[in-house]
């Protein structure tokens, strides 16, 4: 296939806008990417592997598909009719084995994309020093060679840390300057970087892919500043009014930095050892033929900052959880970006009415369904604490909407017979939410589940975390199991 994009030729008469895909649609990236296309005229397909990780998205006339790169049979229908798509892809969070993951799902990427006739292939790598042995910066490498061997041009645009509500990067910068008062680092804060504004990277992603001189090129892109990772949590630490010392210190080995990141951060841990190999370099960005070709004012790592936390603030109200967003975190940017997260779940016979008219009696005299002696004790804590705990009680006995409370929780989210989301209303260092799903199970049968999504702040919120965390999923799979019970025989409702 030549160079040639849909993009070249001229429009006869009247045609439809250029068709987009966004190819990892769910990370942080891929969500703001959306809305952004939409803005410059395009019309978006969203893919994700799990298509429940978008569906909660305000995104009106998108389209949405299911889709993983790691099963090229989904890809066809995802790829149908794309002029541009934007890979997006990487598999940190699966572990150890991530890299040979990324570069086996860009293979198939590009040989389903050349079948489908697509124009282009944007793909966002990383900045790679020339020295780079991290299985993170590596796996990006290898990932653009493995779609560059496809028939496509491929447009590369590689960026450092990105600067926006998260980056992985950007969350580990800012869990450490709101939890820690005092920071005793690893060496690698002294490294320097060119952090970009996520504003900046999208307007660079958008733009560029529709430029014929972009073709089969990749680009560097940065910021206006090469500064240090200390320089950099110092910044925001002024910037958010914290006073902090930073103390780097040489004791900390990468599998030690990790370990570290994952007791002071909320950042996954598989993520948090895939990062700490590519924060170990000094890595400028070379960034002046994208500049030329799309140019713009680039915002300063202040700047960024301040409007990575407007940007959280503007997010719109969403109808379930949703990572990140500002509503589920108690409306504070101090609490974690990245939730923890425990579940439970029963299989059900009964019908999801059946299942949704015992879930909608919870507090009050009913309780919540498992372990009341439990929950009883939780609430009396609560009130010596100065909290909540004692207030019970609801507007009504099996109704429920947006804004009602139930004891001590607020509902965020109603979806009859489908989901209800719950925001956590006793006193503790950080915001939780608890949502109830009734899903198919096959064989006409229907599951009911439950996922506590807890946003800790600071240390204290991540200790309180690991101190409940063994009782979560017993609790959990107890209270589904009850409900799951109760629906299928209405006549019982003791737990």
């Amino acid at each position: 296939m030549s160079a040639m994009t849909a993009f070249d030729a001229a429009p006869v008469g009247p045609a439809p806008a250029p068709l987009a895909l966004v190819f990892g649609a769910s990370g942080y990236i891929g969500t703001n990417l959306v809305p952004r296309l939409r803005a410059h005229g395009f019309r978006v397909r969203a893919a994700a592997r799990n298509p429940k990780a978008i569906e909660s998205r305000d995104w009106p006339g998108v389209e949405r598909v299911a889709a993983d790169a790691l099963d090229p049979a989904s890809l066809p229908a995802a790829l149908a009719d794309v002029d541009v798509a934007f890979y997006l892809v990487h598999s940190m969070a699966a572990g150890r084995d991530f890299g040979r993951l990324d570069v086996e799902a860009a293979g198939h990427f590009a040989c389903a994309a050349a079948m489908a006739g697509v124009g282009r292939i944007v793909y966002l790598g990383g900045l790679i020093p020339p020295d780079a042995t991290s299985e993170h910066l590596v796996s990006r490498r290898e990932s653009g060679d493995a779609l560059r061997h496809g028939a496509v041009p491929v447009t590369e645009i590689r960026a450092g840390i990105i600067v926006g509500p998260g980056s992985a990067a950007w969350e580990v910068i800012r869990d450490l300057v709101y939890h820690l008062p005092l920071m005793l680092t690893p060496r690698w804060v002294r490294c320097r970087s060119s952090p970009i504004a996520l504003d900046n990277l999208l307007e660079y992603l958008v733009r560029v892919a529709t430029l014929p001189e972009g073709a089969g090129r990749i680009f560097d892109a940065g910021g206006p500043e090469y500064i240090s990772y200390d320089t950099m949590m110092r910044e925001f630490a002024t910037l958010v009014g914290r006073r902090r010392l930073i103390l780097p210190v040489p004791l900390l080995t990468p599998e030690l930095s990790a370990y570290w990141l994952s007791l002071v951060t909320a950042v996954p841990a598989p993520i948090a050892r895939a990062l700490i190999g590519g924060l170990r370099h000094d890595i400028p960005a070379h960034d002046e033929a994208l500049r030329a070709l799309v140019p713009q004012r680039l915002l300063g790592f202040r700047e960024a900052a301040q409007a990575a936390l407007d940007a959280e603030r503007m997010h719109t109200v969403a109808a379930r959880w949703t990572e990140g967003a500002l509503m589920f975190r108690g409306q504070r940017p101090d609490h974690a970006f990245y939730a923890k997260r425990a579940s439970g779940s029963a299989v059900s016979t009964a019908s999801p009415a059946a299942l949704w008219s015992v879930l909608v009696t919870m507090g009050g005299d009913n309780a919540w369904f498992f372990a009341r002696p439990l929950w009883r004790i939780r609430e009396g804590v609560d009130w010596l604490l100065g909290g909540p705990g004692l207030v019970r009680g609801r507007r009504h006995p099996t109704e429920l909407r947006v804004g009602d409370t139930i004891d001590w929780w607020t509902v965020l989210g109603v979806e009859p017979e489908r989901r209800l989301t719950l925001h956590f209303g006793l006193k503790a260092p950080g915001s939780g939410v608890l949502e109830f799903e009734i899903e198919p199970a096959g064989g006409g049968a229907r599951r009911i589940s439950v996922t506590a999504y807890w946003h800790p702040r600071g240390v204290w919120g991540l200790v309180y975390w690991i101190a409940f965390a063994p009782a979560h999923a017993w609790l959990f799979a107890g209270m589904t199991r009850e409900i799951a019970r109760q629906a299928e025989d209405p006549a019982s409702d003791t737990a």
